[in-house]
C-alpha cells in the first residue's frame, strides 16, 4: 500500500511539501504540485484518516441518529448536513434507531466509541436516560425535532402548524374534525400536534368525541387502521374532515375511505403534516405543511460545526413552516 513517504520519494520532495499539497495549506509551486497530484492519481493514494486523527485529534466524522432511515424527513435533513459538512471535509456516518429509544442511548454510546468529532441526533423522546447520555458522551451535540434539556436544539413549531390545519378545515366549514395522532411519548409530534388541534376545536367551541381521536404508530398502514376506526366507531355521527399528524398516515387514511366508498374532500377532506414528495401526486392532492427538513438540517450541521470550533450558539431555535392548500380540503 502506497505510502506518504512513498509519494514524497517518487516526487522527490519531503513529507511536509506532499502534505502541504494535499491539505492545500501553505506555498508550493505549481509544478512540484502537479507532479505530487498525479502521482497521488496514478498510485490511487488516499491518506490515512487514523493518522490524520492522531495528528490533527479530530476524526473528521460526525455521527448521525436517525430515527427512520427509509422516510423523506430523514433523507431531506441528511442532505442539508451532508451539503454542510462536506465543504469542512466532514464525513457523515448514519444509524437508525428504528423508532427504539433505547437504541437512541446505545449509538450515542456507539458513535461515542468510534471518536465522531460530533453528534446530530433526530428525536423522538425526551427522557432522563437520554438525557444522561449525551451529558456521559461529553461531544458536540444537536438535538432535531425535540426540545432536550441543556441541548442546543432545532424546533419545529408542531403546535401552531397543527392549530393552522385545524384552523383552516374550520374556515372550510367543518365542525365535526377527527384527529389521528401518534403517542404522546413523543412530545412534539404526539403532544404538541395534539395540543394545537384540540385547543383550536375548543377556541372554536366545537364538539370533540373519543371515537374521533385515534393514535398510530406514523405509518401508512396505522393511517388505515386508525380511519376504519373512527368511521365504524362514528356510524351515527361521522366526521367530516380527519386531521393526521404526518402524511403518511393520512394517505393511509384516505386508502380506506376510499374503499369504503367515501369521496375526498367532498364526504371527508384530509390534511397532514410532512410535504412528502407522494402527497402531491395521490388523489386527490393532499393539503399538508412543509417544515423545510433539508434547511433543519443546514443548520444542524451549522450549529454543531460553532460548538465544534467552541463557539456558544443560542440554545433554541424554531422552524418556519408552510401551509400547503390542495385538493384534499
Amino acid at each position: 500500500m502506497t505510502t506518504i513517504n512513498d509519494i514524497a520519494k517518487m516526487a522527490n520532495v519531503s513529507r511536509t511539501t506532499v502534505s502541504r499539497v494535499l491539505n492545500n495549506k501553505g506555498y508550493v509551486s505549481e509544478d512540484v504540485r502537479d507532479r505530487i497530484l498525479k502521482l497521488v492519481k496514478e498510485t490511487g493514494y488516499t491518506p490515512s484518516l487514523s493518522a490524520k486523527s492522531l495528528r490533527t485529534k479530530k476524526s473528521g466524522v460526525i455521527g448521525v441518529i436517525l430515527p427512520k432511515i427509509s422516510t423523506e424527513t430523514a433523507s431531506r435533513v441528511v442532505s442539508g448536513i451532508n451539503e454542510v459538512v462536506s465543504k469542512e471535509d466532514y464525513q457523515i456516518l448514519l444509524t437508525d434507531t428504528e423508532l427504539n429509544k433505547e437504541k437512541e442511548i446505545e449509538f450515542i454510546r456507539l458513535l461515542k466509541s468510534r471518536q465522531v468529532d460530533g453528534i446530530i441526533l433526530l428525536a423522538t423522546n425526551i427522557n432522563e436516560d437520554l438525557t444522561q447520555a449525551i451529558q456521559t458522551a461529553d461531544l458536540p451535540f444537536i438535538s432535531i425535532g425535540q426540545d432536550l434539556p441543556g441541548v442546543t436544539s432545532i424546533l419545529y413549531d408542531d403546535y401552531h402548524a397543527a392549530a393552522d390545519v385545524t384552523n383552516m378545515m374550520i374556515s372550510h366549514q367543518h365542525k365535526k374534525i377527527a384527529y389521528i395522532g401518534v403517542g404522546e411519548q413523543d412530545p412534539s409530534v404526539g403532544g404538541l400536534r395534539k395540543e394545537g388541534y384540540l385547543d383550536t376545536m375548543a377556541k372554536n367551541e366545537l364538539p370533540i368525541h373519543n371515537e374521533w381521536i385515534q393514535e398510530g404508530d406514523f405509518s401508512i398502514e396505522s393511517g388505515y387502521e386508525c380511519a376504519k376506526k373512527i368511521i365504524k366507531n362514528s356510524a351515527s355521527n361521522l366526521p367530516t374532515a380527519i386531521f393526521c399528524v404526518t402524511d403518511r398516515m393520512a394517505i393511509g387514511a384516505m386508502e380506506y375511505l376510499r374503499e369504503q366508498g367515501f369521496s375526498i374532500p367532498k364526504d371527508i377532506a384530509i390534511a397532514g403534516i410532512g410535504a412528502s414528495t407522494l402527497s402531491k401526486y395521490v388523489t386527490p392532492a393532499l393539503t399538508t405543511v412543509d417544515y423545510f427538513n433539508k434547511h433543519a438540517g443546514e443548520k444542524a450541521a451549522q450549529l454543531l460545526l460553532a460548538q465544534m470550533k467552541k463557539k456558544k450558539p443560542k440554545e433554541k431555535f424554531v422552524q418556519s413552516y408552510r401551509l400547503i392548500k390542495r385538493d384534499s380540503v
